[in-house]
């Protein structure tokens, strides 16, 4: 047993500080770092010591080691996920500027926190006492079953979701066509939130640089003041590279100094808006890899015999040296040939886990009937000690995973972000406190699948106590019972039910989610024009995402925008972005504006839309244009030019043609990249000129986007729905 611990508690170690440094951003403390360490290292103790625990019971071996390292592991997770960590949480999110009321902030927010457990569990004491339960585990047993009922429950759904999500995935994604095609929708997106997060820290920097201008030198609040400056200068030369656009002021923006509390206030938001930044470019830069490397792949694939079976990347340098080619080519047949293979068979294989342990769950209510795979396989093996170990830790640790790749799903929807690098520590410390409230409900989860010789019970359940005492008024059966709950919901989800049904409501307008199915109906062309800049941009000699612009502007690769701005009430509900300095009079965002699209392809059409509709007006008014046509042109770089600038001249601005003929060019190299199958994979189940339609150069932007939009559009007409745009 000892020699088990030897090696799985380093590895433990091991990979929790790898984890850490893998997800942790730049700015995280070294206290936050130690603080999630050791709640992880404490977490996945309590699932490593479940293998022994259940060996040293079939052994009839009263071990009081395991006893002393059951409480300390469990007692160090409930008052870490309880009472440190909320109050750490707390004081990382507080923008004030000392310690003690940073710790004063975080108290009071949590004390709502508090107030409401303290309550939950007064209320269940009294009414335990009410219904004289059994006391005969002691009080600490049965208020560690009430703590624990929670997360049993709930966790039950999680780890339903992903017993039938994981494998799915696995398996799916293992098709380049699929995963190029989830890629080409995650990029856009991001791309969209990218430009959002650009603008909201923009707007921040432009708050923080009016609050520090109009502030005197001997004002009390000076030092706050220049905390804040301090922020800006070391954000500025930690990315030199980060040029602010489209900062402008709000009409409650200059209200920040009025005192300490205004002033903690703005630090707060600056710094969250700096983390939402580099989070999203972050996952911008991680999509955008991903997907070039993919391309790379299929090339690679569909050219083994020309290139002699060596993969030659775009990505990086050619291999040097003696050992160069072997590489070369035990990187082609792994990236080509043996890791789609092994992704299948993982995928069966986690899917007949899943359904060994949906099988084992559905058997708990029928007494005398022992259906557990993972039971049989403990009995099968005597007292073998390694084998015990083994064929209890796997489907343990498998059961982990769903559970907590469910929760990072759902959190990341809500709560916080996980994010390679660029994980902030509140969002870390909320991780680590899902992560630790879960890992002994799990446990006990998985105890309850293994019925041992003569209904033995481990020490970790006797000392967590009977859950049926904790929930009497469900019955002596709702150990048993709630698991069904589990396989029903784990079917519903594995038979695409609650998509069938969001499907059902979508197209009667009564619902709108946005679920990762629709990412695999079709290509989305943004997100392939997008990946086209960027690979360009790579062989200019350019790192990926060094030249990130925001969305609207990543089509026509130029540095300049038209705005609508001759007849504002004619406008299309639709504020085109423009560069403004901080003189300007207070206004809405426009990233207020674009909020009012449910996604980036609405925003795009309808950004279009405006400048169509100031054509068609000059075209209207005036069959035979003149020689003289003004044209109203912001630049979106240089922040000094803010306000627009009207040029007469003889003909169209040098400018604006320059900018035409890009566009047209950047189409004409879409079109060539197409027929060359640079980009896009000959081997699809849905050819992709169904989805970019050709392109030429003589066509006008208006018609490039009804074509790029009208395959969607006629399908959306034959489901009954004309206003839906699925690319």
């Amino acid at each position: 047993m000892w020699m088990f611990y030897l090696i799985s508690l380093p590895l433990t170690t091991g990979m929790v500080i790898l984890t850490l440094r893998y997800f942790a951003g730049p700015d995280v403390p070294r206290y936050v770092f130690f603080t999630v360490g050791y709640t992880w290292f404490c977490s996945i103790s309590i699932i490593v010591l479940v293998p022994a625990d259940i060996w040293t019971t079939i052994i009839h071996h009263d071990n009081g080691g395991i006893s002393f390292f059951w409480s300390w592991s469990y007692w160090s997770t409930f008052l870490l996920t309880w009472l440190v960590v909320p109050l750490i949480q707390g004081y990382e999110d507080a923008g004030d500027f000392t310690l003690m009321e940073r710790l004063k902030t975080s108290i009071h927010v949590n004390l709502i926190f508090y107030l409401i457990v303290g309550s939950i569990g007064l209320l269940g004491l009294i009414l335990l006492i009410v219904m004289r339960i059994s006391w005969s585990v002691g009080v600490l047993g049965v208020a560690m079953a009430c703590s624990n009922t929670f997360g049993l429950v709930t966790g039950a759904f999680l780890l339903g979701f992903g017993l039938s999500e994981i494998p799915k995935s696995i398996w799916r994604y293992a098709d380049w066509t699929t995963r190029q095609k989830v890629l080409s929708h995650k990029i856009a997106k991001m791309a969209v939130k990218l430009d959002d997060a650009h603008q909201e820290l923009s707007n921040a920097i432009v708050v923080a640089q009016a609050t520090s201008k109009q502030m005197s030198k001997r004002d009390p609040l000076r030092p706050y003041m220049d905390v804040i400056d301090d922020m800006l200068a070391q954000m500025f030369k930690n990315d030199p590279s980060f040029k602010p656009q489209g900062g402008r002021l709000g009409e409650n923006d200059m209200d920040y100094d009025t005192d300490e509390k205004s002033m903690a206030t703005l630090r707060r938001h600056l710094r969250g808006a700096r983390e939402e930044y580099y989070r999203y470019k972050s996952e911008y830069m991680t999509y955008v890899l991903e997907a070039l490397e993919l391309e790379d792949t299929i090339k690679n694939y569909e050219r083994r015999n020309s290139t002699g079976w060596k993969y030659v990347s775009s990505l990086k340098p050619d291999r040097t040296g003696t050992l160069g080619s072997f590489f070369d080519t035990m990187e082609l047949m792994w990236r080509c040939i043996l890791r789609k293979q092994l992704e299948k068979l993982l995928a069966i294989i986690l899917g007949c886990m899943s359904v060994a342990i949906l099988l084992a769950e559905a058997t708990l209510l029928p007494r005398g009937v022992d259906l557990s795979l993972f039971s049989i396989l403990i009995k099968s093996v005597g007292k073998e000690e390694v084998l015990v170990q083994v064929f209890a830790f796997v489907p343990l640790m498998y059961m982990c995973i769903c559970t907590y790749y469910s929760l990072f799903k759902v959190g990341m929807l809500m709560f916080y972000s996980f994010t390679p690098r660029q994980t902030s520590s509140v969002s870390l410390l909320m991780i680590c406190s899902m992560v630790a409230r879960y890992a002994a409900p799990i446990s006990y989860n998985f105890l309850n699948l293994i019925s041992l010789e003569g209904n033995k019970k481990t020490i970790f359940e006797q000392r967590m106590g009977n859950i049926d005492d904790a929930v009497p008024f469900f019955g002596k059966g709702f150990n048993k019972i709630y698991p069904l709950i589990m396989v029903v919901y784990t079917l519903l989800v594995a038979s695409n039910f609650f998509d069938k049904v969001i499907s059902f409501f979508g197209n009667w307008k009564l619902s709108r989610f946005q679920t990762e199915a629709e990412d695999l109906d079709g290509f989305d062309p943004s997100g392939l024009i997008i990946l086209q800049k960027e690979r360009t941009w790579l062989e200019e000699g350019r790192k990926v995402g060094e030249s990130v612009v925001p969305l609207a502007r990543t089509f026509n690769g130029a540095s300049s925008d038209l705005e609508s701005g001759s007849n504002t009430a004619e406008r299309n509900g639709v504020e085109m972005k423009a560069t403004t300095s901080s003189a300007e009079s207070p206004s809405k965002p426009p990233r207020d504006e674009a909020r009012r699209y449910s996604g980036h392809k609405e925003a795009i059409s309808s950004k279009y839309a405006a400048i169509r509709e100031q054509q068609t007006r000059q075209s209207s008014s005036n069959p035979n244009p003149p020689d003289n046509i003004p044209s109203a042109k912001v630049s979106l770089l240089n922040p000094h030019n803010s306000q627009p600038t009207n040029t007469t001249s003889t003909g169209p601005s040098p400018k604006l043609a320059s900018t035409w003929a890009s566009m047209k060019s950047g189409f004409q190299s879409f079109k060539a990249n197409i027929a060359a199958k640079k980009y896009i994979p000959l081997r699809q189940q849905t050819p992709v000129p169904n989805v970019l339609p050709r392109l030429s150069s003589s066509d006008s932007l208006d018609e490039i986007f009804q074509r790029l939009k009208r395959p969607s559009l006629d399908r959306s007409n034959s489901n009954g729905d004309e206003d839906e745009m699925d690319i």
